[in-house]
């Protein structure tokens, strides 16, 4: 990638494509874009030409492959108008009459050479700014020779350029793949694809292939396709979002948790609560959320499993009541479905929080089922690495919550966050005298000493409790400890309540 004198800019009207191009489209060149059917091409396209119209730019839809019906029902689809636009269609009713078909000479020669006639008459008729031709495809298939095709395509690129058009060529690669040649005469290539899941909806994906003289965002950037047009989410990049902030340690709201943590929460790290299914990761979560906004910090929660109502419900009867926060605007409460939800997608949410809601505290609840919407588990990690990173550098205190397998004895997970976590807060079930307990520890700090000790836990009425060290117990967090003292129990814990 390359930067050198910036062009003048022209916005190609999609969310996110400006950021990752640096601002837009360079005005009066040419681009390819190119994509299976179905990946968006010509939302893409029409949303190029319709941010033109606002700014007195004429724009020129010419279709080869759509006609002029089937546009209006896309636009219409988006709740859109052609208003200011024009579209042209290149074959029309009358061009597939009998009459019509020659057959002294090569189809290539006469149709192809009419084809561009037509579109040189036509621009030079309406006199665009912003032009959209589709599709390359019916084009290439004219031309029948590669050498043909490509001086038409040239011949094109001049003709444009003269006239200091922004031009769209748009391919749907039914032809060949990957046409080498097209990409060294574009001045720039967007290329589209869209991966079928087993489960959920299709993931579909952008990717600047090539930007002649611009500097641009590389790597493959999550988009949707909804009523309004496409979104594209520019890949996170962490090391690009740099904040000061106060490092001083905050209290979690339950002094015997804030001894075990070496003081509280710090701003800038984050926590990874890991433990079985029932044993209170959530409510504790919720706790730690509840004195942050006691102490006027704005948060925001990610729910990917429970539902909002529930975790409302049960967090008031633990004397945990998030209702007069959402009521104001302080807490964000997500609820997130993993199957309708890109990786890329979810990242935007989070620095959407932290930027526009100002959010200082952020839940992930749980992990789990964020590792599920991820399409290839193998970037996972990556995904994870730059997210964690993103809002450490930002100050924000980030719990995120990990389910294991396995309810006593060994617990396992699916995969290893250990090595990105500041912090690792572990919860365990142990049984003693007939009875289920849980434990909580401490097993990693990177911001301050910490007690290497083992506590008994329990979720109450005013919400977690941490009792005494369990010095006269051995193997607790295997799940089956002996016991050989008389360290003092918390009274029986409710039988309600826990997650």
């Amino acid at each position: 990638m390359y930067s050198g004198d910036v062009p003048e800019r022209v916005s190609t009207g999609v969310s996110g494509l400006d950021t990752i191009l640096g601002g837009g489209l360079a005005a009066g060149s040419l681009y390819v874009v190119e994509g299976s059917p179905g990946t968006g091409k010509t939302t893409l396209a029409l949303q190029f030409l319709r941010a033109g119209v606002p700014r007195g730019e004429a724009g020129l839809y010419i279709t080869l492959s759509e006609t002029a019906a089937e546009l209006r029902t896309v636009v219409a689809s988006h709740g859109w108008t052609l208003e200011g636009l024009d579209v042209y269609e290149l074959i029309t009713e009358t061009s597939l009459e009998p009459h019509d078909r020659q057959s002294v000479l090569m189809p290539s020669e006469i149709e192809l050479g009419e084809t561009i006639q037509r579109v040189v008459e036509v621009v030079e008729a309406m006199n665009p700014a912003r032009v959209v031709f589709d599709s390359l495809s019916e084009m290439r298939l004219l031309a029948e020779e590669p050498l043909r095709y490509r001086r038409q395509i040239l011949a094109l690129k001049h003709f444009f350029a003269g006239r200091q058009c922004t031009v769209l060529l748009l391919d749907d690669k039914t032809s060949r793949e990957g046409d080498a040649q097209l990409h060294s005469i574009a001045h720039g290539v967007v290329s589209l694809s869209q991966d079928a899941q087993d489960f959920g909806i299709e993931r579909r994906n952008l990717r600047i292939v090539k930007m002649r003289g611009m500097k641009f965002q590389g790597g493959s950037h999550d988009l949707t396709l909804e009523t309004g047009g496409m979104k594209v989410f520019p890949r996170l990049v962490a090391s690009d979002h740099h904040t000061q902030f106060d490092p001083r340690v905050h209290s979690t709201g339950t002094p015997e948790l804030d001894a075990l943590l070496g003081g509280g929460l710090c701003p800038g790290t984050n926590t990874l609560i890991i433990g079985p299914s029932g044993i209170g990761k959530t409510t504790t979560a919720v706790s730690c959320m509840t004195a942050a906004l006691q102490r006027g910090e704005r948060a925001s929660y990610f729910l990917f499993e429970e539902g909002v109502t529930t975790l409302l419900s049960r967090s008031a009867q633990l004397g945990l009541n998030l209702a007069p926060a959402i009521e104001s605007g302080q807490l964000q409460l997500s609820q997130i479905d993993p199957a309708a939800l890109s990786p890329g997608e979810f990242a935007s949410r989070v620095v959407e929080a932290v930027r526009q809601h100002k959010s200082r505290f952020v839940v992930i609840d749980s992990f789990n089922a964020y590792m599920k919407a991820m399409p290839d588990q193998p970037h996972i990690v990556l995904h994870a690495h730059e997210l964690l990173t993103f809002l450490n550098q930002q100050g924000v205190t980030t719990l995120v919550l990990l389910g294991q397998h396995g309810l006593v004895g060994e617990s396992r997970s699916d995969i290893d966050l250990s090595y990105l976590s500041d912090v690792i807060l572990a919860l365990r079930f142990f049984e003693n005298e007939g009875r289920m307990h849980s434990a909580v520890t401490c097993v990693k700090s990177r911001v301050s000493p910490h007690e290497r000790t083992i506590r008994e836990f329990q979720l109450g009425p005013s919400g977690v409790r941490v009792g005494e060290v369990l010095a006269d117990f051995e193997g607790i967090l295997s799940g089956l400890p002996t016991y050989r003292g008389s360290t003092e129990m918390l009274d029986p814990p409710l039988e309600r309540g826990a997650r």
